[in-house]
């Protein structure tokens, strides 16, 4: 019997097709999910991979004895024969004091005021915690800053209790934004740092690790289970 032309036009219709598995949008929704989620953690264990060679321990890329970098006149500064991670740290403290804004939207050509957030009381607390803190310590804190770096490339790279190594990533980068963020000598960019920690943020709530990555095989082991040992594998994965 053939079928009626009503019923073969609604045979025909794309939303019909759509409903057979092979047409099935949830499939590739959840593939590109997933594709996304995988590049975001590959490409954040690799954008810290690019910065552990320059402050490699023990030395930490310091040079002149630990020297680190000194004030000079209009906010410029002079090198004191620093490097690595002196230098870096050193320019943080050097910027605290002087006014920045970072998030500026300038709006005043449409007639709307300039908006921007003040971060320099935070600057100047951060520079308190370096110069009474890690600065004599740098023998001790150079290598809690290297590794926190090295554990995000390790957790992210292999998706390894990314949510540790997010959040780690989460306060590494924004220290940075708060140290560097519009430094006008060298220019810090904020959006570099901003960036890191907006996704950085994604990636602790996507659970990045269950996608092709060590997590996704705790979490099958740990399921079902009780006790705090389950209970911090579910956190942290």
């Amino acid at each position: 019997m053939r079928p009626s032309p009503a019923r073969a036009e609604r045979s025909d219709h794309p939303l019909t097709a759509l409903s057979t598995p092979s047409a099935d949008p949830a499939s590739w929704e959840r593939r590109l999910r997933t594709l996304t989620v995988i590049i975001g953690r590959l490409g954040l264990a690799y954008l810290f991979f690019t910065q552990l060679f320059w402050k490699l321990p023990p030395t930490f890329g310091c040079t002149n004895d630990f020297a680190f970098p000194v004030p000079a006149a209009q906010n410029y500064w002079e090198g004191n024969g620093s490097g690595g991670l002196c230098f870096w740290l050193g320019m943080e403290s050097i910027y605290a004091d002087q006014p920045r804004q970072v998030l500026v939207a300038d709006m005043r050509p449409a007639g709307l005021p300039r908006i921007g957030i003040t971060i320099t009381p935070l600057a100047r607390l951060n520079a308190l915690l370096i110069d009474n803190v890690i600065r004599p310590g740098i023998a001790v804190f150079g290598w809690l800053i290297w590794l926190a770096e090295f554990w995000i490339v390790l957790s992210m790279a292999l998706g390894f209790l990314t949510r540790l190594g997010a959040l780690v990533a989460i306060g590494v980068s924004l220290q940075l934004y708060v140290g560097l963020a519009n430094i006008p000598r060298p220019y810090e960019w904020e959006w570099s740092y901003g960036t890191m920690v907006l996704l950085a943020v994604v990636l602790l709530g996507a659970g990045a690790g269950r996608h092709f990555g060590v997590d996704a095989a705790l979490r099958r082991r740990f399921s079902g289970r009780s006790g705090p040992v389950a209970r911090l594998v579910q956190l942290l994965t």
